[in-house]
């Protein structure tokens, strides 16, 4: 059946087995049912004529849902909720009678979204946590490894492979600082009806203390510690809009450096990991092409657009309540998830085996850091009684025709023979080679990396370890 229908590539080709689930038909409609238990609970203990047994029948068929029997009645009422409430009393014909009463449909759609959110907020932070602990082995690794540094993509001051790296790493704490300041801050709607005033529950208890204590027990069944003071129908819609901000902003940090390491793969410096029997391009079978960073960059183009979706159905709720956000949620909230899920999916993957060509780095910076060593060269010249503005101006000439010969004439930098050939500056072209070693050009890149990882990295690492176990990063594709 799967063939003759479109099914998302997102659920059936990229996200993990545990986030599909967590998004699933089955997970969704029975914290439905959870919460409709919480509810008769609560009520009971408040005072309202509900027996044990009924609570009881409802909890036996908490995951006993017959979807045909639901498809079949919302198509004569038109109403997923109400469906669901049919199918549940036909299991529960004892508690038939007070599923559901006093509520409104956001009542279990609203909770239930935060609910599943909030867990999905949990697998997000798992993967994030692999990644940090994968580039942070990366930067110790190669930390003193040195490599051209670029500014606008032309080679700078040098750095190494494991400063560049923190720059990965240092995006995603950020990260991680903004997603467990939402995942800790969220709340449940909690349960105050129609418009949020609780006009159903005045009715039915006629006693406004005990009202008033509906939300909080409703949140503590349910694993929350708070609920909106206030509300409408809904909870705001700006809830939905902070977390999807929160899954773009891991998007963006996970696409930079996708995108430095295709170009990096370019310069043939460093590579994603490519297997035994893979195939880089059907026409050309010598290619090795990035396709994970490619992905993750498109993956990432996805979450960061889909946040644009919550921010205009948070600005364009009317009043109380308004349905033109139910559909849109019902795709753009769990896409997003998915699509993140996939994302630190395969970046994890990519830093566990990331592939180092250090001759290849090597050869990179012997090109061109005969330029970069000018100011080095030049200031040796000067303590052998150079005269500095004369060796500046000598220096600028050599440096015009050596990039001449590079860039018009396809040979080799010759910068280092022509200051040595030039009785002007007194060095040897030893002298000058030794001036110009890569490892004396870093300034602090290597301990920078060391103190990073020391101050910032392994504390957040320590602190979720348990995270850290029995996670699978193999792509299926």
């Amino acid at each position: 059946m799967e063939n003759d229908i479109y099914v998302t590539p997102l659920s059936g080709r990229y996200a993990s087995k545990e986030m599909n689930k967590l998004w699933s038909n089955n997970t969704k409609y029975s914290t439905w049912r959870k919460l409709w238990v919480a509810l008769a609970e609560t009520e009971k203990e408040l005072g309202l004529d509900i027996s044990q047994e009924q609570i009881d029948e409802m909890k036996e068929n908490i995951s006993n849902i017959d979807y045909d029997v639901v498809s079949k009645r919302e198509q004569e009422c038109r109403h997923d909720v109400m469906a669901h409430v049919y199918e549940f009393g036909t299991k529960c014909p004892k508690a038939k009678p007070i599923i559901h009463l006093g509520a409104t449909s956001c009542y279990v759609t609203d909770n239930t979204d935060i609910i599943i959110m909030k867990q999905a907020l949990k697998l997000v932070k798992q993967k994030l946590i692999v990644v940090i602990k994968n580039l942070k082995e990366f930067a110790d690794t190669y930390k003193g490894v040195s490599c051209l540094g670029y500014t606008h993509f032309q080679p700078a001051q040098l750095t190494t492979v494991g400063k560049r790296a923190t720059l990965w790493i240092q995006d995603l704490l950020e990260d991680l600082q903004e997603l467990e300041f939402v995942e800790q801050n969220l709340k449940l709607l909690g349960c105050k009806g129609t418009t949020g005033t609780s006009e159903s529950f005045m009715k039915l208890f006629k006693d406004e203390e005990k009202v008033k204590q509906i939300d909080k027990k409703i949140a503590e069944k349910m694993g929350f510690e708070k609920t909106f003071a206030v509300s409408g129908q809904t909870y705001t819609r700006k809830v939905d809009s902070r977390v999807l901000n929160c899954l773009a902003a891991i998007a963006e940090s996970c696409s930079k450096f996708a995108n430095d390491m295709r170009l990096l793969q370019h310069e043939k410096e460093l590579e994603e990991p490519f297997e035994s029997k893979q195939i880089g391009s059907s026409a050309m079978a010598y290619k090795r092409n990035p396709m994970r960073s490619e992905r993750i960059n498109s993956l990432s183009r996805h979450v960061i657009a889909l946040s644009n979706d919550t921010k205009m159905t948070s600005s364009t709720q009317w009043l109380e309540r308004t349905l033109d956000d139910s559909a849109n949620k019902r795709i753009c909230v769990p896409e997003s998830f998915l699509a993140i899920d996939a994302v630190l999916k395969i970046y994890a993957n990519i830093t566990e085996n990331i592939v180092v060509y250090q001759n290849s780095i090597r050869t990179n910076i012997m090109k061109e850091i005969p330029f970069m060593g000018t100011e080095e060269i030049l200031m040796n010249a000067v303590l052998k009684g150079g005269d500095r503005q004369e060796l500046h101006e000598k220096i600028r000439i050599h440096s015009m025709e050596a990039g001449k010969q590079v860039k018009e004439l396809g040979k080799p930098n010759d910068l280092v023979k022509r200051i040595a050939n030039d009785p002007s500056f007194g060095l040897t072209e030893e002298e000058i080679l030794k001036i110009l070693n890569p490892e004396n050009l870093c300034g602090r890149a290597k301990n920078q990396v060391t103190d990073f990882i020391e101050q910032e990295v392994e504390p957040v690492l320590q602190k979720n370890a348990k995270l850290l176990e029995n996670i699978d990063v193999e792509l299926k594709v």
